[in-house]
């Protein structure tokens, strides 16, 4: 039976990945950077310690008669990175451990290489959705970062006999999801007034389940091979509605009132949180057709019920 790596396997996408491959019954190995939160896999998987990911990672162990390697570990999205030059500590980890580890696998006879890249790489939102015909506009150093390992990534695809994969995925939700989407759903479930009601924007989010089922589909299928994918739940949302659906799954309201989308604006420039009104007030779909027509996937999930799983 072949054998798959899953970097990051501690992690929020990894412990999932690596729960639903065994319950499956893949073989798979994990690598985590120290052993403090290995106790949440599965025990029948291979865990080996990497350290921190770089140029200069040893892989040779973790990659011994490997089949495919999905690589989900890298430095996440900060907000309010107080880094002097958070750009090049991107890099070190995404654009350069991407590639180390990428080459190493290649030379190791690795047959196909899955890289969880982010719809940063195509930019910040705007009202049309994205397409991955869409030339990438990364405007962060996270989305910089990782459209350069994108890039590291198709050379050495041409350079050798190795497959690659790129998933480009938005918001990530699901059981354990932390950050923003957390936020949301704790003042929902406390009640709080939001002044979002005039809000009209469209959002694409994915819910973890069917990010699991589309990764597991993509180590083998024939037609994905030298792709780049959008992913999402194909049920583009405004944030007044999300946050209707998320009442609806806690068996509560959703308490909106109305506010001038300039006056939110203004109150973000005031305190500073300029970013995170844009992310709630601003549009940022995608295309996800496809990975649809080429894989003929379709998400086991649909948004209410991905919901429900996270509340």
């Amino acid at each position: 039976m072949s054998i798959v790596l899953i970097t990051g396997a501690d992690g929020f996408i990894g412990k999932a990945l690596c729960t639903e491959m065994v319950s499956r019954g893949l073989k798979v190995r994990a690598t985590v950077r120290s052993p403090s939160k290995t106790k949440s896999l599965p025990e029948e998987i291979q865990i080996i310690e990497t350290g921190s990911i770089g140029p200069d990672t040893e892989w040779k162990d973790a990659l011994k008669s490997i089949d495919s390697v999905i690589h989900l570990a890298g430095r996440v999205h900060v907000m309010d990175d107080s880094s002097s030059d958070p750009l090049s500590e991107y890099r070190v980890v995404n654009t350069a451990g991407t590639e180390k580890l990428a080459r190493s696998a290649a030379f190791s006879g690795v047959r196909r290489f899955i890289f969880m890249s982010t719809v940063k790489v195509n930019g910040e939102g705007r009202e049309a959705p994205y397409t991955e015909d869409d030339i990438p506009a990364p405007a962060d150093p996270y989305g910089i970062s990782k459209w350069e390992a994108e890039e590291k990534l198709k050379n050495i695809a041409c350079e050798t006999n190795m497959e690659t994969v790129i998933i480009r995925a938005p918001i990530v939700y699901g059981p354990e999801v932390k950050a923003n989407f957390l936020r949301l759903l704790k003042a929902v479930n406390r009640g709080i007034p939001m002044p979002l009601a005039a809000i009209d924007n469209r959002r694409s989010f994915i819910y973890l389940g069917n990010l699991v089922n589309l990764v597991i589909a993509c180590i083998s299928h024939p037609k994905a091979e030298g792709q780049t994918f959008l992913v999402s739940d194909g049920e583009d949302v405004s944030t007044p509605e999300l946050l209707r659906q998320i009442a609806k799954a806690l068996g509560k309201q959703a308490r909106l009132f109305y506010l001038p989308l300039f006056m939110l604006r203004l109150a973000g420039i005031i305190t500073g949180k300029s970013q995170e009104i844009e992310r709630l007030t601003g549009s940022l779909a995608v295309d996800s057709s496809k990975i649809r027509k080429e894989l003929g996937w379709n998400p086991p999930f649909t948004l209410a019920q991905g919901l429900k799983n996270t509340v």
